[in-house]
């Protein structure tokens, strides 16, 4: 993984905002890979965790908004947001986290 974003990091920008607002910080999680086929070899491995985007459900997902939730914004504009070809979102659901982070792992080696 080359950059992690998330609200609940001390370090993330909106950090001490969504404190103020918020009893706690959320299931998302986006991260960008070194490259676009590591990114889309993360999608094939995953086993644990779903490659799908969905709304109001329980399991983990992982999404790649460069084709799916942003892929009709053109390209110019979806790099001047940071959804890049190497940016993936990832819902946590209820799973154990020891089988996310080991999910997460081996679909990154």
């Amino acid at each position: 993984m080359e950059r992690v974003l998330y609200v609940g990091d001390p370090d993330h920008p909106d950090f001490d905002l969504t404190r103020s607002q918020s009893s706690g910080f959320g299931a998302m999680i986006s991260f960008y890979t070194d490259t676009a086929a590591r990114a889309e070899r993360v999608l094939e491995r995953v086993e644990v965790i779903t490659f799908a985007e969905s709304l109001g459900g329980v399991e983990s997902l992982v999404t790649y908004p460069a084709i799916q939730t942003h892929g009709s914004v053109p390209a110019p504009t979806r790099e001047r947001l940071g959804i890049t070809d190497t940016l993936l979102r990832l819902s946590v659901g209820i799973e154990d986290a020891a089988d996310l982070i080991a999910d997460l792992e081996q679909a990154l080696a």
